[in-house]
């Protein structure tokens, strides 16, 4: 089973996610964080599998959170949630920098599963 890390400041994403993750038997939920800064704190304490994180957060948004995990842990593997859609600066942005993947708000089940597991 796969530890993950939540990030998204809102709280109906982030249950959306944990009801998709854990509804599938293959993934964990080890912590929720609200930000970018959280969402660091929680991969160094429970250095999980996978991080799904938001772009756009209060504080330290989604893309600085990427560079820092990135520069914690080369192989730390994120995929970004974003309401930005599939095109744009900050989607290739995300990709440049490291993250696995990026999947668009809103997201279908499969679709998200689908992706995680490729990761």
């Amino acid at each position: 089973m796969k530890k993950v890390v939540i990030a998204d400041d809102s709280i109906a994403v982030a249950r959306q996610l944990e009801k998709i993750l854990v509804g599938s038997g293959e993934f964990e939920v080890v912590a929720q964080a609200r930000n970018g800064l959280e969402a660091i704190k929680l991969y160094q304490q429970h250095h999980p599998d996978l991080v799904c994180m938001d772009m756009n957060m209060p504080g330290m948004d989604g893309i600085t959170a990427l560079r820092s995990l990135v520069a914690l842990d080369k192989n730390a593997k994120v995929v970004m949630v974003t309401s930005l859609g599939g095109v744009g600066d900050k989607f290739t942005e995300a990709l440049r920098l490291g993250a696995k993947g990026v999947i668009s708000k809103p997201f279908e089940a499969e679709e998200l599963l689908q992706l995680l597991r490729s990761v």
